[in-house]
């Protein structure tokens, strides 16, 4: 009879392997695609524009950025943002930077698109784009807009309909404002008056509700106004600052001659068609460098305004009651939830106590109390930027993802679904994560950008409910290392200045750069047997080894024919002198390359123009096994320790793959944070284990560590069994 060794023969162990393996892969069933990959979230994003169906106003659609087509275009909900469906057919470009709807027929929108690219990487046009059947599907009408280059049609920022001829529509672009008076079938340019580049630097467009061939238009050089449908333009700047960027501009439905102009100094007045502007005083909005990205008048009360805004010391929405004479924020607790860069504001004209705000990162937020309490109404909006993933060791159910702008989402169900995990954060661009692993409620977050500054490091100790900033301030960290033997000691890798070092926990730093020639460091790897010996991988500089905890570092690049590393670092566990890097070079070709000496000498394992590795990671159970990720390419797998690469994509719909997770205790489950797609999840088909629990009746197992049986469920005890029992 065949008999078989394992490492132990007590047949309950066995069992008990086997029940917590086939457990372990139901839990990710229920979440991650079977042999595909899926995705549940988080949801949030970069939301550019927000627009109301003014006959039913439970139907909302958002304006999302977008870079390629994995990512962005609009979104639409029929329940007042209680849930969002992507509507992109036929939207070949997903970078949208205005949304207008028509008035008398609703199912009709136009979209305003910014510059974007295919899934090559080549430019694709901008303009306009239409649908008539309430986004269901979209073509493009860009015939007569000016071109940016010779092939590319202009960027579109802002869209205007006439109210009370919906055919009539006006287009701002970087060149000027064009007009249609076929709904867009054709356009015109009407830019008498508008005579510099910084006048046609169209940010924004307003009509006159009671007159509609008054139109105002927002420019990088103040304000212009047209009497005559945009057949000549006059600059209305007297109280403007000089040479100021009018960003947003909304009119007082009741009276329109009182017009609101956002400037990087706050918000300005006129109640003279904009021939004088009234200066903000001490407003209630901070000063300092600020960007009002919105405005929003309540149609009902005009006197009530919010405006969304952005800056270094200010952020998130206010709210005015008279007029914009004075201003209050509301709903402060905004800025736990997402960085607070309101980038679109949107009022229900049925209801206007419901307020819709889009965030640079967080997605929407809904109020019905008019911005009393905000809450995010991101159900299916899936357009987030994930940088960052670490799983827990204990609890690998457990998953942390860092977003850009929205902070860090947290799921309890391995990615099924999740929650922002934001309180004590003043910075929401979070680049990293990591985990101490004899802690694992210890969690690190490196940042980018701050309200207060730059960059900074956080730290939480419950398992991401409360962080606080651990220093580093004015630092940008993209990368971020614990030492396993010696968890208090951390590793920061930044841009602009080099690596930090902690030995107690974050509360002190200290700069480690002696022998590190460049400074920009975006990937960090620590040897697990040996975690003196450190790996740094920058910009620029190629691969930095330390052999002394950081106190001294040497370029080991022999080989390394590409020195711009982004992220893209991994150790074997089991073969520590074992590296990989994925870099890339200014030609626009990149690669994944290998070390078995430590680093002292490279060999590259697989090159591709227009490949930008951004992560590595090893399978810890076969570290031959290698996934690497890039933009465009996806997920490539690599079984034989880099000799051979296959595509790993299968239902990856949103390529742009900036960090990957591998399930430490069922590596059949793997996890990838996309550009703008949030979170997606892979399982490898497991029918195998459940075939051998299955036959768990049917073989025996003893004291020396064998098992004999009918593994392969043959009825007969052979060869074969051999693979059955190990599969």
């Amino acid at each position: 009879m065949m008999r078989y060794s394992i490492m132990s023969g007590c047949r309950w162990i066995i069992a008990i392997l086997l029940a917590s393996i086939l457990v372990s892969s139901i839990n990710g069933m229920a979440n991650a695609g079977i042999n595909e990959w899926t995705s549940n979230g988080p949801g949030g994003g970069r939301i550019t524009a927000l627009a109301i169906d003014p006959a039913t106003p439970t139907t909302i659609y958002a304006g999302a950025e977008g870079d390629g087509v994995d990512n962005g275009g609009v979104y639409k909900s029929t329940d007042g943002g209680g849930n969002w469906t992507v509507v992109n057919t036929g939207l070949t470009n997903h970078n949208i930077h205005a949304l207008a709807i028509d008035p008398d027929t609703p199912s009709t929108i136009y979209a305003g698109c910014g510059g974007d690219q295919d899934e090559f990487g080549n430019e694709v046009d901008s303009g306009v784009y239409k649908s008539t059947d309430g986004g269901g599907t979209w073509t493009a009408v860009n015939t007569g807009l000016p071109n940016n280059y010779s092939w590319v049609v202009a960027y579109v920022e802002a869209l205007a309909i006439d109210p009370d001829t919906p055919l009539t529509i006006y287009a701002g672009t970087h060149d000027g404002v064009f007009k249609s008076t076929d709904g867009g079938g054709t356009w015109t340019a009407v830019n008498t008056g508008l005579n510099t580049y910084d006048s046609k630097y169209i940010t924004d467009l307003a009509i006159d509700p009671a007159s509609p061939a008054t139109i105002y238009a927002g420019t990088n050089d103040g304000a212009f106004k047209s009497i005559d449908g945009g057949g000549t333009w006059t600059a209305v700047n007297t109280g403007l600052p000089d040479y100021a960027t009018v960003g947003n501009l909304a009119i007082d439905p009741v009276t329109p001659t009182t017009i609101y102009a956002s400037t990087t100094y706050g918000v300005y007045k006129s109640t003279d068609g904009g021939e004088s502007w009234t200066a903000p005083i001490d407003t209630g909005i901070p000063g300092g460098v600020i960007w009002i990205d919105s405005l929003a008048i309540d149609p009902v009360t005009p006197t009530t305004i919010y405006a969304g805004i952005s800056g270094a010391w200010c952020y998130g929405v206010f709210k005015s009651t008279d007029g914009g004479s004075n201003w209050t924020a509301v709903e402060p607790g905004l800025t736990d939830l997402t960085e607070g860069s309101i980038q679109a504001l949107a009022i229900d004209p049925a209801t206007p106590t419901t307020i819709y705000a889009g965030t640079h990162g967080g997605g929407v937020f809904k109020s019905t109390d008019g911005g009393g309490n905000m809450t995010a109404a991101n159900t299916g909006l899936t357009n987030t930027y994930v940088a960052a993933l670490a799983i827990d060791p204990d609890t690998p159910a457990t998953i942390y993802a860092g977003t850009e702008g929205g902070g860090v989402s947290k799921s309890t169900d391995g990615g099924g679904s999740w929650t922002a995990v934001n309180t004590g954060f003043t910075n929401f661009d979070v680049q990293a994560l990591a985990i101490d692993p004899a802690s694992p409620s210890t969690i690190y977050a490196g940042t980018v950008y701050a309200g207060t500054g730059y960059g900074g490091a956080y730290k939480s100790i419950d398992g991401g409910e409360n962080w606080a900033s651990i220093g580093l301030l004015y630092k940008r960290v993209f990368a971020l290392a614990i030492d396993p033997a010696t968890p208090s000691t951390i590793y920061a890798g930044t841009r602009f200045d080099g690596v930090y070092k902690s030995t107690n926990g974050g509360s002190n730093w200290t700069a480690v750069n002696t022998g590190l020639t460049d400074d920009f460091v975006y990937a960090l790897a620590i040897d697990p047997a040996t975690p003196s010996t450190i790996y740094a991988g920058t910009w620029g500089g190629g691969v930095f080894k330390s052999s002394d905890g950081g106190g001294n570092w040497t370029a080991v690049n022999t080989g390394l024919t590409y020195k711009y590393i982004d992220g893209a670092l991994a150790i074997d566990p089991d073969t520590p002198t074992t590296i990989y890097a994925g870099a890339s070079s200014v030609s626009g070709y990149g690669g994944v390359f290998k070390s078995t000496d430590g680093g002292s000498n490279w060999t590259a394992v697989f090159v591709g123009y227009d490949f930008f590795p951004e992560y590595l990671a090893i399978d810890p159970f076969t570290p031959s096994t290698i996934y690497v990720a890039s933009p465009n390419y996806g997920v490539g797998k690599s079984t034989d320790g880099g000799s051979t690469w296959t595509d790993f994509n299968t239902g990856l719909t949103n390529r742009n793959v900036l960090a990957l997770a591998i399930d430490p205790a069922t590596p059949t489950i793997i996890h990838a944070g996309t550009e703008g797609g949030g979170v997606f999840d892979y399982e490898y088909e497991t029918t195998n284990l459940a075939a051998v629990a299955a036959n768990f009746g049917k073989f025996e197992c003893d004291q020396t560590g064998g098992c004999v049986g009918d593994f392969d469920k043959d009825d007969d005890v052979d060869g074969s069994d051999l693979a059955a029992f190990l599969w």
